[in-house]
């Protein structure tokens, strides 16, 4: 709240490559949003099959993870939506999906090292202050006076609290893939930030397009996780 209020750049939405292919503008941007699909789709599916039974000691902790993948659902739809002609407007449907995969994320991480009913009564507020920092986000800019900060404070005290989750005992193998989800996240973040230095590399690819890979990969990670992780002896629910 000491911060000055920072509207959102419309440079933002000035991507480098805005070539069209099969007649859909922005191509690159909106294709590379077939990981999320995949992943969030794929993710359901498990969630529903027998398999999934026996990766939950409770099974009150598949909740955050059936908004996990959901929300990876969602975010193909509406990064697509957004990337075919990116401004303000479409901006938010592409940032709503995306904290209804990040907050659950940090409910999940809670029932796992912590304790289960806590992480599962803060699912829904989680959910609703992600949700609400993007909607604040929208509204200050209709009101002509553009207002990020809720939404960037949103996001980094997440990322906090999802690192400070990792620091109790898992009860579950496979807790390293969590660091390789969040080395996917930053490797996203910073393909992000060289948009156009990539893209300039060959006229190939670019940066965002890679973010949505990373972004995609990391959402697989968390599928691999729970497919292939057991409960560690001596833990309970």
């Amino acid at each position: 709240m000491l911060l000055p209020k920072t509207p959102q750049p419309l440079s933002y939405h000035h991507f480098a490559d805005t070539r069209s292919w099969l007649g859909i503008p922005n191509f690159g941007d909106v294709a590379s949003n077939i990981l999320f699909l995949v992943a969030g789709a794929w993710g359901l599916v498990f969630l529903r099959g027998r398999s999934s039974q026996k990766r939950f000691m409770d099974a009150r902790e598949r909740w955050p993870f059936v908004f996990i993948f959901l929300g990876l659902l969602l975010t193909a739809f509406g990064s697509a939506y957004y990337h075919l002609a990116p401004d303000n407007a479409r901006l938010v449907w592409d940032r709503l999906p995306m904290t209804i995969v990040f907050m659950p994320l940090v409910a999940s991480l809670i029932q796992q090292r912590v304790d289960v009913r806590l992480g599962l009564w803060l699912l829904p507020v989680l959910i609703a202050v992600g949700i609400g920092s993007v909607l604040q986000w929208r509204w200050s800019e209709q009101q002509g006076s553009g207002d990020l900060r809720f939404y960037a404070a949103v996001q980094l005290y997440a990322l906090l609290a999802l690192l400070a989750a990792l620091l109790p005992p898992p009860r579950y193998t496979r807790g390293s893939d969590l660091l390789a989800v969040a080395g996917l996240y930053v490797l996203a973040k910073l393909c992000e930030a060289a948009d156009k230095q990539i893209f300039s590399l060959g006229h190939i690819v670019s940066g965002h397009t890679l973010k949505h890979l990373a972004a995609g990969a990391a959402g697989l990670l968390i599928l691999r996780m729970l497919q292939m992780r057991q409960p560690i002896e001596g833990h309970t629910t």
